[in-house]
């Protein structure tokens, strides 16, 4: 285990599955909150996709703990792709909020145009180039432990 293994078991182990995903649950209740209040057509681009986003990452969430109860090795198998798949998702959301930022500012004629127009474009890269990334990570999550776990100890000797 290296550090982004140990942080990745402790996101999964002890922050989502420890607390029954109720600390989960009320992040991603920031996130619709945010959605709800931002379901305007300028904001569509984003809001949209930060749910389906959401949604999927509850869904995997679901996917881990209930296989985990059956078979911890799961949780490990699924840490490091869950916690990438979270700060991708993470990311999304601050991008989000700054683009709402922007198209409001956009609106209403206020600070430098170019900044915000940049804001924007940044944005739509990181949802269009980055934020697709996750894809992999949730393939790998919904893969299951068992292409981790099946090599016996002794295929690992190569000498």
């Amino acid at each position: 285990e290296g550090t982004t293994g140990i942080q990745a078991i402790d996101l999964l182990g002890r922050k989502v599955i420890g607390s029954g995903g109720k600390l989960l649950l009320g992040f991603t209740a920031l996130i619709d909150e945010f959605c709800a209040a931002n379901e305007g057509p300028e904001d569509a681009e984003f809001v949209s996709v930060l749910k389906a986003y959401k949604d999927e990452w509850l869904g995997l969430s679901m996917k881990i703990g209930e296989s985990a109860m059956k078979n911890a090795d799961e949780a490990g198998a699924a840490a490091v792709d869950y916690l990438m798949y979270s700060g991708y998702l993470v990311l999304a959301w601050f991008w989000a909020q700054m683009a709402e930022v922007a198209h409001r500012q956009l609106a209403a004629g206020a600070g430098d145009p170019n900044f915000y127009t940049a804001k924007l474009q940044t944005a739509r890269f990181y949802y269009e180039r980055i934020l697709p990334r996750t894809l992999a990570h949730a393939a790998a999550v919904r893969s299951g432990a068992a292409n981790v776990m099946d090599m016996a100890a002794e295929n690992f000797y190569l000498g």
